[in-house]
């Protein structure tokens, strides 16, 4: 895999490189978002690993505009971790946030699950489930609500196909990010409440049909 390193500060790359070689990647370098946005013109990436505070243009800004022209999966590395920071991150379509300080193993093995996610098959088929003024068009990726196309994210699509697919089965955050974001360990059960906030936002009224199980974690009941 083709792996871009983002990040101001050359010690971080030093660090984030030799694990990526490692690991049998090539490995490439910019030390700002300016110079990622150029060098995600002119060539090809499997994945980005973008720093969010860099100077002249920050991880947020140059992700915004690479998004613009590539589909690359990108990794956020960051030692903001508020939630409105992941929550904007993952509004611009961002695969994965991790929190400075990080283990690079860590690191290595979110791109792992997230490089397994791009690769696992779409689903077949024609079905189209409606529950009241929610219409779910699973093979076509298209989500309505009372007759209004709702704009996803794509993991917000992965996480509602997966909750309505196991509907009336309570599921643990853990295996939640199991299955939809193909990690356990390296979860953060946070990661899973914030992206249920930001699809039930979306839904609207029909947000009541992603319960909360206190405690332990979530259900689609109708």
């Amino acid at each position: 895999m083709k792996i871009l390193i983002v990040d101001d500060e050359e010690m971080i790359r030093a660090v984030l490189r030799e694990y990526v070689e490692f690991e049998g990647n090539e490995a490439y370098e910019a030390g700002d978002g300016m110079e990622a946005v150029r060098l995600c013109r002119d060539n090809d990436y499997d994945l980005i690993l973008m720093d969010v505070m860099m100077p002249h243009l920050d991880g947020f800004s140059a992700v915004k505009e690479i998004k613009k022209t590539k589909d690359i999966p990108v990794i956020m590395l960051s030692a903001r971790g508020e939630e409105y920071d992941k929550l904007f991150a993952f509004e611009l379509g961002v695969d994965d946030y991790v929190t400075k300080p990080f283990s690079p193993k860590e690191v290595m093995a979110r791109i792992n699950a997230v490089t397994k996610r791009r690769l696992q098959p779409a689903p077949t088929g024609n079905e189209i489930l409606k529950f009241e003024g929610l219409e779910i068009d699973m093979a076509g990726r298209n989500v309505y609500v009372d007759g209004v196309k709702a704009e996803l994210t794509p993991k917000e699509y992965e996480l509602l196909f997966y909750l309505v697919r196991n509907r009336g089965i309570a599921l643990t955050r853990e295996k939640l990010l199991c299955d939809v974001w193909g990690f356990d360990f390296y979860g953060d059960d946070r990661t899973v409440d914030t992206h249920v906030k930001m699809l039930r936002g979306n839904l609207k009224d029909y947000r009541k049909f992603i319960v909360t199980l206190r405690g332990l974690g979530y259900k689609f009941e109708v």
